[in-house]
């Protein structure tokens, strides 16, 4: 499965900029535990589904996981050893640009210890560092 969007109003996206704090998105709004991003940086499509399927195959059928950020963001590239010019790459993969604060994955319907080893396993699978968060503490 690979996420990304059905449609989208523009196929290429500039680069934009991976500064500031999360204003939506920040607080735990559906289960009980949350993977909460400590920096800013792009999330690929694969790394999500990673994620994903590491906390689903910890769980094994128990709790219930949101995913809460989605790849909008196409990201291009040129092939490789073409000369400068003749436009912009074709789309090569989608992103979600991901600032610090914001909540990644949530959890519900487990212990908390078994939450807290699932999303380890899932923050194994992102490229920035995460914290594990309860709504109890939040």
């Amino acid at each position: 499965m690979v996420l990304m969007p059905k449609r989208v109003k523009y196929r290429k996206h500039q680069r934009g900029t991976r500064r500031g704090l999360s204003t939506k998105g920040c607080r735990i709004s559906f289960g009980e535990y949350g993977l909460q991003a400590l920096e800013n940086a792009w999330l690929t499509n694969t790394q999500i589904e990673a994620a994903r399927v590491s906390l689903t195959r910890h769980l094994r059928e128990t709790g219930k996981v949101w995913i809460r950020v989605f790849p909008d963001k196409s990201v291009t590239k040129k092939p490789a050893e073409t000369r400068m010019g003749k436009g912009k790459g074709m789309p090569e993969y989608w992103v979600c640009v991901v600032k610090r604060g914001r909540i990644l994955f949530e959890l519900e319907g487990v212990h908390e210890d078994v939450a807290r080893e699932a999303l380890r396993r899932a923050a194994h699978k992102i490229p920035f560092s995460t914290k594990f968060i309860s709504r109890k503490k939040h």
